[in-house]
């Protein structure tokens, strides 16, 4: 078959099959996400975007492959002293993405390993000025200044860092005693603390308690003492009236209004001589003519009464059916 064919024939197939090979190698696909630089007879001549790209074959080369996404950067632990002279172990973790890949190509070598190495730096420098305290109390401020510090030392090298944080801080298992000591007594004195002031609260309120039970006390008495006067003093006005009434039945000759009142003073004191506590006899009879004078003088009362209501009615005038009266 090839025997057949002609030199130019040969020739003009040996020429299709290098131009189809030469368009292959010409033409680059670069995926999304990424960045390609090209070198030309090693030096940086422009970038490949994502998408199809030409370039010049056996004179232009693809030079480094730059992912352009966000990278996580795992940042190992050390040793690290604190101002106070604390001995601490602390980790990180960085997150940085490339913005200029022909300067993260060639204005560092090994751009994980020069990262690394200055968030292992920075680290160091930042705890270091710190207390054991703040350390471990301000991790915020410590992530802030990594950052800052981190981010303007890779700017440089087309690097953009969006955040650093500080993964652990392990202090020494004494410091770690000491602190769970401090942190139990600090415990036990806020107990102590609210123990006393509810004491306080407690003995505050007791105390407002007897007072108002005191002046309700007071009060009560003084309402009592009010009234046990006023029973006394109506007990007097009666007690002056009744003996008003009898000194007006013996200034008219009435003699059984006297024997009357002085029965019921009788009969009013033997009821208390009765029901005395230190007394637990009495003996019967007593002296009870007195108090049948009394008995007498009260019926000779209620007779009279009687004779004057019965005078009254003959001696009211009789009305007939159709009477009206005098006005």
């Amino acid at each position: 078959m090839f025997s057949e064919l002609g030199g130019f024939d040969v020739f003009v197939i040996v020429l299709a099959v290098v131009a189809v090979f030469l368009v292959f190698s010409g033409v680059m696909s670069v995926p999304q996400g990424y960045e390609w630089t090209v070198e030309r007879f090693g030096r940086y001549t422009h970038t490949l975007r994502p998408g199809l790209n030409l370039i010049v074959p056996f004179v232009d080369r693809v030079g480094r492959r730059i992912s352009m996404m966000e990278t996580v950067l795992d940042i190992p632990s050390q040793e690290v002293i604190t101002k106070d002279n604390a001995m601490v172990t602390a980790d990180a973790i960085a997150f940085y993405q490339v913005v200029d890949a022909p300067r993260a190509a060639y204005e560092v070598q090994n751009l994980h390993l020069a990262i690394t190495a200055l968030a292992l730096t920075n680290v160091r420098t930042v705890i270091g000025s710190m207390d054991l305290d703040e350390v471990l109390s301000k991790r915020d401020e410590i992530n802030e200044r990594l950052l800052r510090v981190v981010d303007s030392a890779t700017s440089p090298w087309g690097v953009k860092v969006t955040r650093v944080e500080i993964k652990d801080l392990a202090p020494p298992s004494d410091i770690n005693e000491a602190m769970a000591r401090q942190m139990k007594a600090e415990r036990e004195r806020r107990a102590e603390v609210l123990a006393a002031d509810g004491e306080k609260q407690a003995a505050i309120l007791r105390a407002e308690g007897q007072k108002q039970a005191t002046i309700l006390e007071a009060e009560g008495r003084k309402e009592a003492a009010f009234r046990d006067a006023e029973a006394r003093e109506r007990s007097a006005e009666a007690e002056a009236k009744a003996t008003a009434m009898v000194s007006t039945a013996i200034a008219d000759g009435n003699v059984h209004a006297l024997n009357y009142f002085i029965g019921l003073k009788y009969v009013e004191a033997f009821r208390q001589f009765a029901t005395a506590p230190n007394q637990k006899f009495v003996v019967l009879p007593a002296e009870t003519s007195g108090m049948l004078g009394s008995l007498a003088g009260i019926a000779h009362l209620a007779q009279d009464a009687a004779m004057l209501n019965a005078n009254a009615v003959k001696s009211a005038p009789s009305r007939g059916p159709g009477s009206v009266p005098n006005s």
